[in-house]
């Protein structure tokens, strides 16, 4: 990443923070040139377009849900191709499909070979997000973040670093592993044992437990060009917004 010009700001942070023109506001001010779209925008989107347009910005990628890539592919990637949208990533399993074990895990990965296929087939790139489920493991030991992306060979991941630390994995040894398929990151942090309770235990960047010193050299080394910005439960949308600008600011 060239200064700051790969730094995005996944949207959903800022959800609370209403309406979506004073998000854009926000974060123009503070500097930031690119916005990660959520699924839940894509309901209205020329209203994001316009926002997009009126403050210089670009969304090189979004969250869509497997709900609507399951629908219509065809339709969820022409959309997000008329908003400059270049990756889709899927980010989670719908509610009730993520406490299941390696069969389902295994069809999820055929599944959304079957749906990366489409989406690259229209020109767009094609990956999933993690959270925390993929690091259960599988009766053989193996797990499931593994066999997913074992049955689903072309398609990127969106690495959430801190979401892997839930998982009870190491970061650095999850970019070196998969370093070939990984775009694009979210840049979380997690807050001390006991703290930021209401912020459901997350962190602003740089202020919480992750190594920054080792990961952004390894972010760097793999070449990721994409840092995108993100807190779940953010309890004040201005702060987290203007720390993580500064955080990234001060690693390049």
């Amino acid at each position: 990443m060239t200064s700051l010009d790969g730094l995005s700001f996944q949207l959903y942070s800022a959800r609370t923070l209403e309406p979506l023109e004073a998000q854009f506001e926000l974060l123009a001010g503070l500097g930031y040139k690119k916005v990660e779209p959520y699924g839940g925008l894509l309901a209205d989107p020329q209203r994001l377009k316009n926002q997009l347009e009126t403050h210089g910005m670009s969304a090189p990628s979004a969250h869509v849900g497997l709900d609507r890539l399951r629908a219509d592919p065809v339709a969820a990637v022409r959309l997000c191709r008329e908003l400059g949208i270049r990756t889709i990533y899927a980010p989670a399993p719908p509610l009730g499909e993520r406490d299941g074990g390696e069969a389902e895990w295994t069809a999820l990965g055929r599944e959304l070979d079957r749906i990366g296929k489409i989406v690259t087939a229209e020109g767009l790139k094609f990956g999933w997000h993690n959270h925390h489920w993929e690091y259960a493991r599988a009766t053989d030991g193996r797990r499931f973040i593994d066999i997913m992306l074992e049955e689903a060979p072309n398609m990127l991941w969106q690495a959430d670093l801190a979401w892997i630390v839930r998982g009870g994995a190491d970061p650095v040894a999850e970019l070196k592993r998969y370093a070939g398929r990984i775009e694009a990151v979210h840049v979380k942090d997690i807050a001390p044992a006991g703290q930021c309770v209401d912020e459901d235990g997350w962190a602003d960047p740089g202020h919480g437990v992750l190594d920054w010193s080792t990961l952004v050299p390894m972010l760097e080394e793999i070449g990721v060009s994409l840092w995108v910005a993100e807190h779940d439960k953010p309890n004040d949308v201005a702060r987290f917004s203007r720390r993580a600008f500064d955080a990234v600011a001060s690693w390049r």
